[in-house]
């Protein structure tokens, strides 16, 4: 099996980049799954009904979320109806939507665990915790398992991989918008990697408008941030081939697109 994985989509510029190549990335690497990260899809702050139906309508079998979920006041409306929607399984029980979905692939079925760090985030519940419960569940019904773990620290990042290690296929982070360069399988089989990267406004800052963040940074003064709708655009990804029987990483490799990085393995 072999997953696609798009990176943090912010706005329209995100929602162009995946227009644009989406259809290339699947000819290239021929995935079996596709799955994009949605949460700043609507103007950099959550996700609408029609965003998401979108992102099914281009390839995606599941879009996941994380702590810009609940931004825009639409997803109360379309979360529960949304089979493929996947927000983080720690927020607490009484809240709208599910932190896993299952998808069946043939004659083979994949889970997709949401999950989001506790690290300069809102103090939610544990997500190791929350992981061994639905890891529990996921396992009884198949060994292929996928975490995107949306958090802010590395440390937290790694220390969940390490945790999962040997318990998931692929635990992969998203949530800090840059790429890292640390893809590897841990010693027991999980595919890890600390943040796939951000497919939106390259010329920005984590895409957002530039003269925004370096005022904030400059003054201290609060400003608001807006997407930046100027400029080049980039797309992040990463591809993980399963080992189907064994839920097991074979390989994981990421993929950037921008005017200085060409579609490229």
């Amino acid at each position: 099996m072999r997953i696609l994985f798009v990176g943090d989509v912010v706005g329209s510029p995100g929602r162009d980049m995946v227009t644009e190549y989406l259809p290339k990335l699947k000819e290239k690497y021929r995935p079996t799954v596709t799955i994009i990260n949605g949460e700043n899809s609507a103007s950099g702050k959550g996700i609408t009904e029609k965003i998401y139906r979108q992102f099914l309508e281009q390839g995606a079998q599941a879009v996941t979320l994380g702590n810009h979920a609940w931004d825009n006041r639409e997803i109360f409306e379309f979360i529960d109806q949304a089979k493929y929607l996947v927000r983080p399984a720690n927020f607490p029980e009484e809240v709208p939507g599910k932190g896993i979905v299952y998808l069946k692939v043939n004659q083979d079925e994949l889970a997709i665990i949401n999950l989001q760090g506790r690290t300069f985030l809102a103090p939610i519940d544990c997500p190791f915790k929350k992981a061994d419960e639905l890891i529990a569940e996921a396992s009884k019904r198949t060994p292929l398992i996928f975490v995107d773990f949306h958090a802010e620290a590395t440390s937290e990042k790694q220390a969940m991989g390490w945790y999962l290690d040997g318990k998931v296929s692929a635990v992969i982070g998203t949530h800090t918008h840059v790429q890292t360069a640390d893809q590897r399988i841990l010693p027991q089989g999980t595919a890890y990697l600390s943040d796939v990267g951000m497919t939106g406004p390259y010329d920005g800052i984590l895409g957002v408008e530039r003269e925004a963040v370096l005022k904030r940074f400059l003054t201290s003064l609060p400003v608001r941030f807006e997407v930046a709708k100027e400029g080049r655009n980039q797309l992040s990804a990463v591809v993980i081939d399963l080992d189907k029987k064994t839920g097991k990483a074979l390989k994981i490799q990421t993929t950037l697109v921008n005017d200085d990085h060409p579609l490229y393995t």
